[in-house]
């Protein structure tokens, strides 16, 4: 007899909780739970525990809490730090998926007898002859997919995970199946920004939970020229126009970093453009190595569209040349490659 028994993660929000209701109809032995990772969070309260527990006593699963708390503050909370300590914009819920849900939560899942685990995510796992493997792929969910953050997953584990939401196009189909199944959190609202600073004020929880300061340096132009002061280089982020301080007859945009002077570097818009990168930290979830020039689509932001170009392997590191320059690109956040609707893998930029 085939082993169905399944684990799902569970928030306490609508996504999660109509998967659980998915996965029970398709026969599945459903074990929900519920991960404690900071406490106060928008995903780790008092209401998002009941508000999971209710629905598993609804639809007649059981429910666990698992408290993942350090574990969280070691390898989430502490990279966020060490990343803005180092000029890069982390992205937290990508480390995430990789530790807690598909790392901790696959351990919890293996100890209490499944096979599976699944999470409310708008993504798609299946069995490629072409590549001959299990494939992460984007939904059929168009903007909301979330393939862009999951590229971090061990591709070991892929035959393992299941998505339920992975065919629907829209949130309101999931609200909808919800209220038809009188689902207490049917049009319970998305939790938005980063789940550990539900005030979405990054600066603030920076300053209050590591060494971070505001420290004082010099703004300048590429070319070194001094233009103003910045308040610390933590508040800044690449891109951004508002809030510099600065008066110049053209408007100027934050182009990068000089930790080791603590300088902000700005400029203007056509300085933005990148034509090639650098990404390090890679996982190759559809091939083992890229050997040679690749033509694929790449995301480097989770919001933004995705972008043709080429990419080679060199060493443990993937060059990456668009064909068009790219705006605002960011050192911390991933580079996503796709090969048609596959996930060929991903990596950190570096620059």
């Amino acid at each position: 007899m085939v082993n169905k028994k399944i684990m799902l993660g569970m928030s306490g929000g609508v996504d999660s909780s109509v998967s659980a209701l998915l996965l029970k109809e398709k026969g599945y032995d459903v074990i929900g739970i519920t991960l404690e990772l900071f406490a106060g969070s928008s995903c780790c309260n008092v209401n998002t525990y009941l508000d999971a527990k209710r629905v598993c006593k609804q639809i007649g699963v059981p429910h666990f809490i698992f408290d993942y708390k350090e574990e969280f503050k070691k390898y989430i909370i502490q990279d966020f730090i060490d990343c803005y300590s180092n000029c890069l914009t982390p992205n937290p819920c990508i480390e995430c998926n990789k530790y807690m849900k598909f790392g901790f939560m696959w351990e919890k899942a293996q100890e209490m007898g499944c096979n599976y685990i699944a999470t409310g995510h708008y993504a798609k796992t299946e069995y490629s002859e072409k590549y001959g493997r299990w494939a992460l792929k984007k939904s059929s969910a168009g903007n909301k997919d979330q393939s862009y953050v999951l590229w971090n997953i061990p591709k070991d584990l892929i035959e393992h995970v299941v998505f339920p939401l992975a065919d629907f196009e829209s949130k309101d189909e999931i609200r909808k199946i919800a209220r038809e199944n009188e689902l207490q959190v049917a049009n319970k609202p998305d939790s938005q920004d980063i789940c550990f600073i539900p005030d979405g004020n990054y600066k603030k929880f920076l300053e209050n939970n590591s060494n971070l300061k505001p420290k004082k340096g010099n703004i300048v132009n590429s070319k070194g020229e001094k233009l103003g002061e910045h308040t610390g280089l933590y508040n800044y982020t690449i891109g951004q126009r508002k809030g510099l301080g600065i008066s110049y007859h053209v408007p100027l945009f934050v182009l990068g970093f000089n930790s080791l002077k603590n300088e902000l570097i700005v400029g203007e818009q056509h300085e933005l453009y990148k034509k090639e990168i650098i990404v390090k930290d890679i996982n190759l979830l559809l091939v083992d190595e890229i050997k040679d020039w690749l033509e694929v689509d790449v995301k480097t932001r989770y919001s933004t569209k995705s972008a043709k170009a080429k990419i080679i392997q060199e060493g443990d590191k993937i060059k990456v040349v668009f064909d068009e320059p790219q705006r605002a690109i960011t050192p911390g956040q991933s580079a996503v490659f796709y090969l048609e609707e596959y996930v060929l893998g991903g990596g950190k930029i570096n620059g």
